[in-house]
This record gives structure tokens, C-alpha cells and sequence, in this order.
């Protein structure tokens, strides 16, 4: 029907423009390419005409004297049942399936998944007696959790199948997955809507079978050593877990002992059992403060004693060692910590003693083992880990043979132990699992991750570059282009991805499905902005409150160096980002919409001011710490100065594809659902803008990983579309 309108269109236009008469029909065939030309044009511009269009319904807030006036707050239904809303998301869900239609996102999937391999298994770790691994099932979306005890010869116990609980279920997610210190329970949590609301589970692994289910809202799990008693946490009505119980086995629920809560709005608490075993610790943290209780887990019907009160704008965090306690902390300036030592029974702070000191180039976290720390130190966006010998004072770091690379700890359970697991990747490797043995010093590979159908890093060029901001501050970017299709002339595809929030890094990382792009002449790079930690706690106080808008002409900083150095063109030059990196997309989009052809933004963040303005929120007093409190007028102008969703004008806009979750409780459907609707309302170009909302998923998008591949392949296909590059 819609060719026969756009043929009858074309026709219309065609006799206005004196091109033919009604009468002469005969001379149509003489003028045939004008027209199948005009139907083209008809219908490359006619994309937007059939996008959803939603409904105006003005809604005003004045606030510190601004007059703020919302035309789709109507889009806010926090029952999720509203069914002008729903209506309103499943035309934009039907608009971007028929988008997916035309494209190439069936054969980019297909590509996709012939380099995964479907059945998989991880490489085993050894916790007291029994090898513990999971495994995954070529057509199945979940991991099989298993064990098998003493060697592995042994015959394989499976401890949780995730495909069959999960099945007739649309989501499904795991949270806690605890074993107890003797081995026979496992405490596990799901979430089956996508809102990371969990319900905890106890299951008998001797007998196989579920003995209890303990509650919903339930996280942060830890077992005392009479495998009977667990702590945990739970959340108030916004989802900020405030409260910590102890259940023992056996016992009504709601007669568990609360032992802790946490009054202020800014704090999540949560528990963690020890490495040593020996001490359950109660941490209650802000963004900027943090204070730890702590008991013996060999007597947990003891109440939990405080280990230092807290002080404004000091955090520290504790682990156990036979000599006394470790604790990292940013006490006394020093925003990159340092780690003292106190005895067991010298918890106040006076007691504590400088035993790695603060250094301003090097930002540290710790980890205890009996014989051995591991400290991880990261310079100039690159990290790496330190062994200290506890015997012998030895230190040595891990060697590595990449200057772009990524590194994180593995499972390391065992406290008395001589090995450190641990993995690395980088752009052009994939990730490896490795283990340190820190008499011997010997690395040993344990499994490097597979490309399915062959690859070869050699054909693959990572660089770290700089670009220069305009307060002469140097971005890292990182970047990886295949040497085979790279031409450096401008002309290439890029695309640019960031984050620049929480002090959280952006490191670098192996991607299987990044391949589909490079091996097409894309290049890839990760632009590592203020806001996030790659360069030390100073990095970070830079990106964030009244700092915040230098995280986004950062971000145009790295894209402007990388056009003006050939890497790509405006035209060619793709951004994404999610979350906060969602606010990012959002708020260049707006700064610099000439500089960016396309632009993908994950549950993008881009409501900002109205968000921070409502308490109810999940985690909105807790942010006020990361990007101010817009009750106080001086953060709100400027939170309002940058707020993707305000400042929204009548201009030409970058091609946009917006992925949302419904049943997102971080970054709510709503917020990603209002942009698109005032970009589609005010934009003055014929570019193309998507909105698919995943019904069934939350904040980390589908669970399922086959769910996961569509994703990607729908983002591709929007690449390749829109930048206009050959699959």
C-alpha cells in the first residue's frame, strides 16, 4: 500500500511540474527514470515523515526562577502500564523494526555468531576440594554453572542450569552466586524483570534441591563459617539497599535480626565475607564517604562493632590478614589512596600506620592473600599489578608485551595460596586467563579466548594517542585499525566510543564482533575523557559536578584531532556511549551535531534535570555527589547549561539509533523515549533517528546472549547505513 502512495505521489508531482498531462499517459514511458528518481527521493526522505510522532502535552515546573516547559512528561508512567505510552513505544519499536527489514541486520547476526564459539567452557579454579567452572551449550542463551570434586576426572555435578530456570521467562538474570564455606549450600539470587530487583535462594547441593527462598529486594550475600547463617542486604522503595539482616537456615524470614541501617539517602550498604574467612564486614559507602562495621564469622550471633566512624569526604575499605587489618584509604589528602595497617584490636584511627604511601602519578587498590599482596597501580591510563612477598619483601609486577593493554584479577577464592589468577586482553588480543606463581615468578597461560573462523592479530595496528585540550590537558585515546584497510586519508569510517563518569576507566578491550567493522575499513577508538579514573583520582574530580562539561569537549576535542589527523571525516565519524556515556552522546550531540554523522546512545542519561530533581528515584540522592543537587541553584544552571533533553533546538541533528530497556530503574525508559520525541519534533534535517525499546530487559539490555548478538547486529546495520559503507 505505501508503494502504491508513493507511486501515486510521484505521479501528483510529476503533472504539477508540467513533466506530463493526464491526457498524454503514452509519454510516461519516456520520462520512466524521472520518475522510478522521484519515487527514490520519495522515499529517502519520506523516513521521518513515517516516524511515530508523539502528542504535545505541555506540562510546566518553575524552579529558582526558571520556567522549564516539558511537552512529553506525559511519557513518564511509572507503573509501566499506561497504554498511550505503550502504544506510543510500540510504533517507534514497529518503526525500527521495519528499519531492521531493509537492512543488513540478519546477515550481520549471522556473521556475528559464526565467531563465538557456542559451546564453551571456562578454564576451572580450584576453591578448597572442588574445581568450580561454567559452561555454555551451542543454541542455548545461558551459562551451566558446575563443579566437580578433588580432579577433574571427576564426574561433573551441575550446581545451577540458568537455561532451565530460566525457561518461559523473557528475562533472566543472576545476581549472587555464593557457595558456603563447607560446600554443601549455594545462596543465589535472580531478577526476572530487567529491574534489578532480586529474590534469593538457598539450594541444598548434596541433595539438589531449593530448601528456601528468602525474600525479594535481596543482594550482597555472605555466609558465616557455620554454613547456616548468611547476611544480606536489602533495599528501600528506590531501590537503595539501606538495611543488613542475618537469616539462618531454617528460619522464618521475616523474623531475621536487622543489624544494620543506613539513614542517609546518599549511602548503599553492603556485606563481604573476608578472603581469610574469618571476618564478615558491613560497608556503607557514598560517593565521596565510607564507614565499615565488622564481626567474626565464626560467631555471627554477635552483633557487628564499628571499625572507625565516618568522616566527610574519607573513604576507606578494610581486608584481613593474620597480622592485622589492611585498609586503603584516601585519609590525609590522598585522593589516589594509600594503604596502613592497624592490629586487630587497634581499629580507631590513631592506631592506623602508613605501610604504602600516597603517590600523586599512581592511583591503588589492594588485595590480601597470606603470603602475598596484589596491588594494582594505574599510571597514565595504563594498570598493572604489583606483587609484594609478605616473607621476603619481594616485589615484582607482571610482565607484559603490549603498551595498549587491559588487566584484571580472576577468580582467586583460595587465602593460602601461592597463585594469583588473573587476565589480560587488548584491542587486537583476545582476553587470556593466566596465573602467576609468586615463588617461581612463572606465568602460565591457561586459555586464550577463540575467534572462530580464523584471525590474526598481526593484520591488526593499536596505538595510543593524544589529543590536546583547550586547557592544554592531553586526552588519551586508544585506537585500532586493521593495516590492511586502513588508508589514514580521511576518508576511513571511525567509530568513537566513551564513557568520562563515576571514575570508572574505559580500558581497552577485545572485541569478536568489532572485527565485522575493522575488517571493513572501520577504525575503532576509545576517547578516555575526564570524568572516568585513567589518569588518577584527579582525572576523575575533573569530569564530575561543576567540572562535569569538560568530559564533553574532551570527547570533541578527540573527535576534532582525529579528523584533522586523517583518521576519518565528519562524514564517516560514528560516537556511542551508554548510561552516563548516553548523557555524553546526548549532550555533543548537541554541542557539536556538524561534528558526528552518527551517534548511538545506550539508556542514555539524558534527562538529567528532571531526574535529579525527584528524591524518588532510584540512586538520585546518591548522585548528588557526582553531578550536583539542582535544588541548589548555582548546580542547577549548570546542570540545565548541559541537559541533553533541555536544550534541544531547532537544527540539523546527526543520524541518532536510541536503545532503551523497559523495565531500566537506572536510566528509566522514559528518559530515552522523551529525547527521541523532541529531536523528531524540532530537528530540521532528513537524517534518520531510531528508538527500540527492549519490553523485555533493564538497564544492561537482554540477558540472553543471543539476545545480546541482535543488539550489536542492529547497531552495525544502523553503521553501515548511515556512514555509508559497503557490508
Amino acid at each position: 500500500m505505501l508503494k502504491i502512495q508513493k507511486l501515486f505521489d510521484a505521479f501528483i508531482i510529476l503533472y504539477f511540474l508540467n513533466i506530463i498531462q493526464i491526457k498524454e499517459v503514452k509519454k510516461l514511458k519516456k520520462n520512466i527514470w524521472v520518475v522510478i528518481f522521484i519515487i527514490t527521493v520519495l522515499g529517502c526522505k519520506n523516513s521521518e515523515k513515517e516516524a511515530p510522532v508523539a502528542a504535545i502535552k505541555p506540562d510546566t515546573l518553575r524552579i529558582h526562577g526558571v520556567e522549564l516547559i516539558d511537552n512529553y512528561s506525559w511519557l513518564r508512567d511509572d507503573s509501566r502500564n499506561n497504554e498511550e505510552v505503550l502504544k506510543y513505544i510500540e510504533a517507534e519499536n514497529q518503526f525500527t523494526e521495519s528499519f531492521k527489514k531493509k537492512s543488513l541486520v540478519n546477515r550481520i547476526y549471522d556473521e556475528l555468531i559464526s565467531r563465538i564459539d557456542e559451546e564453551d567452557t571456562s578454564v576451572p579454579y580450584r576453591h578448597d576440594y572442588y574445581y568450580y567452572y561454567s559452561r555454555q551449550e551451542k543454541g542455548k542463551q545461558y551459562n551451566i554453572y558446575c563443579r566437580k570434586k578433588g580432579s577433574l576426572d571427576a564426574e561433573e555435578e551441575i550446581i545451577l542450569d540458568m537455561n532451565k530456570l530460566s525457561e518461559g521467562k523473557k528475562f533472566f538474570s543472576l545476581g549472587t552466586f555464593e557457595i558456603s564455606p563447607n560446600h554443601r549450600f549455594l545462596a543465589y539470587s535472580i531478577d526476572e524483570s530487567g529491574m534489578e530487583s532480586y529474590k534469593l535462594y538457598i539450594k541444598d547441593l548434596f541433595t539438589n534441591e531449593i530448601i528456601e527462598s528468602v525474600l525479594e529486594g535481596v543482594s550482597g550475600i555472605s555466609w558465616a563459617n557455620d554454613n547456616a547463617t548468611i547476611f544480606y542486604c536489602r533495599e528501600d522503595v528506590s531501590g537503595r539497599t539501606d538495611r543488613v539482616f542475618r537469616h539462618k537456615i531454617g528460619n522464618d524470614p521475616q523474623e531475621d535480626k536487622l543489624l544494620f541501617t543506613e539513614k542517609d539517602g546518599a549511602f548503599y550498604a553492603w556485606t563481604n565475607r573476608s578472603k581469610s574467612g574469618k571476618y564478615i564486614f558491613i560497608t556503607t559507602g557514598s560517593k565521596t564517604t565510607s564507614e565499615t562495621w565488622y564481626l567474626s564469622a565464626d560467631e555471627p550471633e554477635k552483633d557487628p562493632k564499628l571499625f572507625a566512624p565516618r568522616i566527610q569526604n574519607e573513604e576507606y575499605y578494610v581486608s584481613h590478614h593474620p597480622d592485622g587489618f589492611y585498609i586503603e584509604t584516601n585519609k590525609d589528602n590522598s585522593p589516589n589512596f594509600k594503604v596502613m595497617k592497624t592490629e586487630i584490636d587497634k581499629t580507631d584511627r590513631k592506631y592506623w600506620q602508613e605501610y604504602i604511601p600516597h603517590r600523586e602519578d599512581v592511583q591503588i587498590s589492594l588485595q590480601v592473600f597470606k603470603n602475598f599482596l596484589v596491588l594494582s597501580e594505574e599510571s597514565k591510563g595504563i594498570k598493572n599489578y604489583k606483587i609484594i612477598n609478605l616473607e621476603n619483601g619481594e616485589e615484582n609486577y607482571l610482565p607484559q608485551d603490549e603498551e595498549v593493554y587491559s588487566i584484571w584479577s580472576g577468580s582467586n577464592k583460595n587465602f593460602d595460596t601461592e597463585i594469583f589468577r588473573f587476565a589480560t586482553e587488548s584491542l587486537i588480543k583476545p582476553y587470556a586467563i593466566k596465573t602467576y606463581n609468586v615463588y617461581s615468578k612463572e606465568i602460565k597461560v591457561l586459555k586464550q579466548k577463540k575467534v572462530i573462523g580464523g584471525y590474526n592479530p598481526n593484520n591488526y595496528q593499536s596505538e595510543r594517542i593524544y589529543a590536546t585540550a583547550d586547557d592544554g590537558t592531553k586526552i588519551p585515546i586508544s585506537i585500532v585499525y586493521n593495516k590492511n584497510t586502513f588508508s589514514k586519508n580521511g576518508k576511513d569510517p571511525l567509530l568513537l566510543e566513551a564513557y568520562g563518569s563515576y571514575g570508572d576507566s574505559f580500558d581497552p578491550y577485545f572485541s569478536t564482533n568489532r572485527i565485522t567493522l575493522l575488517s571493513r575499513g572501520f577504525v575503532y577508538a576509545i576517547a578516555h575523557v575526564r570524568g572516568g579514573d585513567e589518569m588518577g583520582n584527579y582525572w576523575y574530580e575533573q569530569g564530575k559536578m561543576m567540572n562535569k562539561k569538560n568530559t564533553f569537549t574532551d570527547f570533541i576535542t578527540c573527535a576534532e584531532y582525529l579528523i584533522i589527523n586523517d583518521y576519518t571525516n565528519s562524514e564517516k565519524l560514528a560516537a556511542e556511549g551508554g548510561s552516563a556515556g548516553g548523557l555524553l552522546m546526548g549532550a555533543i550531540t548537541n554541542l557539536r551535531p556538524d561534528l558526528f554523522q552518527s551517534i548511538i546512545a545506550d539508556v542514555p542519561f539524558v534527562d538529567i534535570t528532571n531526574t535529579m530533581l525527584d528524591p524518588n528515584l532510584s540512586a538520585v540522592v546518591s548522585e548528588y555527589e557526582e553531578w550536583g543537587n539542582p535544588h541548589i541553584k548555582e548546580q542547577f544552571d549548570y546542570i540545565l547549561s548541559y541537559d541533553p533533553y533541555q536544550n534541544v533546538t531547532a537544527k540539523d541533528y546527526p543520524n541518532i539509533l536510541v536503545i532503551a530497556g523497559f523495565y531500566d530503574t537506572r536510566v528509566n525508559y522514559w528518559e530515552p523515549a522523551k529525547w527521541v520525541a523532541k529531536l523528531r519534533a524540532n530537528k530540521t534535517d532528513d537524517n534518520l533517528i531510531l528508538l527500540y525499546t527492549n519490553m523485555n530487559a533493564g538497564h544492561s539490555g537482554a540477558s540472553g546472549r543471543y539476545d545480546y548478538y541482535q543488539e550489536v547486529a542492529l547497531k552495525y546495520a544502523f553503521l553501515f547505513k548511515t556512514l555509508k559503507v559497503m557490508y
